[in-house]
């Protein structure tokens, strides 16, 4: 992977950036040279861990615990982060909760949380960070392919927030083209993480539908949010990027 520094000095926010695709899109930021403010929910060794990563090149790099669910705890980090470095440049949407589970089965309490995690979390977080955002400022949504095809029954609220997350894409990109900021979605297939690793649980189910004969890797996801965060994108807005292997062709 070739490091072109093209993020020098832009400061970039990673929402569930201590392991899988969050931690993979800091570590590609921060070898783009930008400055990695990543969040976690509880494991400060392993957000430690991508920090140290992220200055192996001399970046710079930090993690803040947050609940993607607490808008308090979110508003504040803004805050915290603004007065530090003066702008925010670039946020990745990324924490998530997968609930899986059906119309059935369906608690209040798994509604909520997925609800306030995925959307609600991500929505005033983004709308905290934009105060601060400028011309070129860049917004990437981590959503899923999920939020396009439903495979499989038991996944209707992951779906349902996934599905709300594509949609808030294209209404921010509308909201925010007048301040010079784009906003984009990936929707990755079935990728390889330690919550849904290639040799784990569901490989069986997912592995058929994927022309590749493959899972994807977190860095193939980064890769695509470097680009969206680089220069001469500015007229990439309000499009939903599948990265998945053409798992939903």
């Amino acid at each position: 992977m070739t490091s072109l520094q093209n993020l020098a000095g832009k400061v970039a926010i990673v929402t569930g950036g201590s392991r899988g695709i969050g931690a993979a899109v800091a570590r590609r930021l921060a070898e783009g040279g930008a400055k990695i403010v990543l969040t976690y929910a509880t494991n400060a060794d392993a957000a430690q861990a991508v920090v140290a990563a992220c200055r192996k090149d001399g970046a710079s790099a930090d993690a803040k615990r947050c609940d993607a669910g607490n808008l308090a705890d979110g508003k504040a980090l803004i805050a915290r982060i603004a007065a530090k470095h003066g702008k925010i440049d670039i946020l990745v949407n990324n924490a998530a909760v997968l609930t899986a589970t059906d119309l059935k089965g369906t608690t209040v309490e798994d509604f909520d949380r997925n609800i306030d995690v995925n959307l609600k979390g991500a929505f005033f977080l983004t709308q905290a960070c934009v105060a601060h955002m400028g011309a070129g400022g860049r917004i990437v949504n981590i959503g899923s392919i999920f939020g396009e095809t439903v495979p499989y029954p038991g996944i209707d609220l992951y779906s349902m927030t996934k599905f709300g997350l594509a949609g808030l894409t294209r209404a921010w990109a509308r909201d925010l083209a007048a301040d010079g900021i784009t906003v984009n979605c990936i929707q990755p297939g079935p990728v390889n993480t330690d919550m849904n690793p290639e040799d784990g649980a569901l490989a069986g189910a997912m592995l058929p539908r994927a022309p590749l004969g493959r899972y994807g890797r977190p860095e193939e996801i980064a890769e695509t949010v470097a680009y969206l965060c680089g220069p001469n994108t500015d007229n990439v807005t309000g499009s939903i990027f599948n990265n998945d292997g053409a798992w939903n062709a």
